[in-house]
């Protein structure tokens, strides 16, 4: 029993001596292990940043990401800290990451609403919003925008509005303003979309309604030759002749050659009128500015 005993507590300590070796040599391989190792640890927040930039200007963005991370976390209250927040927003943007660039936007403008670089952040906010086509050309494509709020339309709209605003001077000014003036025939566009829904169902105020606040929100927009002739049918249908004939001097006056004066308005057709009679919808259009390529701000 002794021997048996001794032959265990033998074989017990050969194994625990294997083991130990295992993890000492596992352990050392690991200390050697080339790609075990973050090669950034030493690296000071001018290098990190740089190599982040050269990482984006080769449109490597995850990468420059994670070295603007790495240099956020090391460095919070360095020179770069606050550049690499901006540069994040970009960076996700260009990704593909929307909502990340608006939440880091966001962060950017609730912490430094000062900083000398907010009109550049505005005007990245704007784009932003403004690329989201699948908000901002339903007017165009034919979707039926009541069932649809554009609502990055409105938030581009209102943040452009903001920097051409507060500043006037800015390198960004120009350009926020061209895009204001195109995305106000947009959301116009919209509303009288809307209208037509409403008086195509029977809700004959609510259409008056809607085309009213184009009239007086977006008096330069093309759209507003359609929302008189709506306002028009609207109060036909509610028997209130005497303001469609006021309206329909105003159309007259404005628009004197409007095929709405000799066709009517029939809401159930697109653009209010049949087909054989509308104006080719892309000319309106064409006159407008249209971005196919966002400006680089990579900087």
């Amino acid at each position: 029993m002794s021997l048996l005993f001794a032959s265990l507590l033998r074989r017990g300590a050969r194994l625990l001596t294997l083991t130990a070796l295992g993890i000492s040599l596992g352990l050392t391989g690991c200390a050697v292990d080339p790609a075990s190792q973050d090669q950034t640890l030493n690296w000071t927040a001018d290098r990190l940043y740089a190599e982040a930039k050269d990482e984006m200007a080769a449109g490597n963005w995850a990468q420059g990401l994670i070295l603007l991370q790495k240099l956020e976390s090391r460095y919070p209250f360095g020179r770069y800290a606050q550049q690499a927040q901006i540069d994040t927003a970009y960076a996700h943007w260009k990704e593909g990451e929307p909502a990340l660039a608006l939440a880091a936007v966001e962060r950017f403008l609730r912490l430094y609403p000062n900083h000398e670089s907010v009109d550049y952040v505005l005007y990245l906010k704007g784009l932003i919003n403004f690329n989201d086509r699948a908000s901002l050309f339903t007017s165009v494509s034919g979707e039926d925008m009541a069932e649809r709020d554009p609502k990055a339309a409105r938030v581009a709209f209102d943040t452009f509005k903001e920097l051409v605003t507060r500043f006037p001077e800015s390198r960004y000014a120009a350009d926020s303003a061209a895009r204001l003036q195109f995305l106000i025939n947009v959301l116009a566009q919209n509303d009288v979309h809307v209208a037509r829904y409403y008086l195509r169902r029977g809700a004959f105020l609510a259409g008056v309604n809607r085309a009213q606040q184009v009239i007086n929100q977006y008096q330069d927009a093309p759209a507003v030759e359609e929302a008189l002739a709506q306002m028009i049918y609207g109060y036909q249908q509610l028997k209130l002749d005497q303001l469609a004939e006021d309206t329909k001097r105003v159309l007259t006056t404005n628009y004197p050659k409007s095929l709405y004066l000799k066709h009517g308005y029939q809401p159930k057709e697109r653009m209010g009128l049949q087909a054989s009679v509308r104006p080719d919808e892309k000319s309106l259009w064409s006159s407008l500015k249209v971005w196919e390529k966002i400006p680089s701000l990579l900087r």
